[in-house]
């Protein structure tokens, strides 16, 4: 089974539900996008394809990612400095974020501990949680970060 059928029958019926056409360029931003690093602004995921020889412009690509973030199959971050970037809404794959303030890195982690502690904390003040965002900033560890500034 495709990595990710359940993004394109989702896309399928909003598509539908609005009477809109998948187009060969949307098509084909969605499936740069899909196969793309996560955490991607539209800038850095119009070079990629640019380099892949496409041929789709900057805004093709901004009303892409727009209507995915509108169908709910993405979500527009901005981490620091007001950069946007996009990343895959999995409905199956809840995580949280590691910044570097240095170099603008974006690490991925999931930690139960964490997550069971937000619900009672929550509850614990009388709160029902339907969601949540989670980012923490500091300094990466690699040493060859580029942006570190020496100590």
């Amino acid at each position: 089974m495709e990595k990710f059928a359940w993004f394109w029958d989702r896309l399928a019926t909003y598509l539908a539900a609005r009477n809109l056409k998948q187009t060969g360029p949307r098509r084909e931003v969605v499936e740069f996008f899909l196969n793309a690093r996560p955490h991607l602004s539209v800038e850095e995921l119009h070079a990629l394809m640019k380099k892949a020889g496409s041929r789709a412009s900057i805004s093709t690509i901004y009303r892409t990612l727009n209507l995915l973030k509108d169908a709910g199959l993405v979500e527009q971050r901005s981490f620091i400095d007001g950069h946007s970037v996009f990343e895959i809404l999995d409905p199956d794959d809840h995580h949280d974020h590691l910044i570097c303030i240095d170099c603008n890195a974006v690490t991925e982690f999931h930690n139960p501990v964490i997550e069971q502690q937000q619900v009672e904390i929550a509850q614990q003040r009388g709160f029902e949680l339907s969601s949540h965002y989670h980012v923490l900033y500091g300094h990466c560890r690699n040493k060859n970060c580029p942006q570190r500034q020496p100590k």
